[in-house]
């Protein structure tokens, strides 16, 4: 049996996020499943990627799942500014950094709020255990972004 490298997505990862996209686009989407679209930093076309967001303390939060994530990249050469379309409704979002001891927080929150999307992280091998102490020791390795008003 084959074994990946850890922190590599499942293969089926790519063909799961298309299958989301369609179901956004047909205006069924899921608020917590929206879409980033963000120009590509080599070729400038739009790409597309279904993110999970987490809310807190009535804040939205995105956590970069993988390192060398193409999106995070993008994003950061974009100026951190994207729309996120949910269905049929897009907003412009400017996704705002955050400092490891600000990400802390939203790390430890993600396991416990988001479990399905964590055992995926664990399945790829970004984090030992689904738990809040295992994804604390993400600090400062994977972005956390908070989702603001484009300003």
């Amino acid at each position: 049996m084959a074994t990946r490298r850890a922190g590599v997505p499942a293969r089926w990862l790519k063909p799961t996020n298309r299958v989301l996209m369609a179901i956004q686009r047909s205006g069924l989407g899921l608020r917590e499943l929206p879409v980033l679209t963000v120009p590509g930093r080599r070729t400038g076309q739009p790409r597309r990627t279904p993110l999970t967001v987490l809310e807190h303390e009535g804040q939205r939060y995105v956590l970069q799942g993988y390192p060398h994530t193409d999106w995070v990249a993008n994003l950061r050469a974009a100026g951190h500014v994207a729309t996120l379309t949910v269905g049929r409704r897009t907003e412009r979002v400017r996704f705002v950094e955050l400092p490891p001891a600000e990400a802390l927080p939203i790390l430890r929150a993600w396991p416990v709020r988001i479990p399905h999307g964590a055992k995926v992280m664990k399945d790829a091998g970004v984090v030992d255990d689904v738990t809040p102490d295992s994804f604390a020791g993400l600090v400062g390795t994977l972005a956390v972004f908070r989702i603001d008003p484009p300003g």
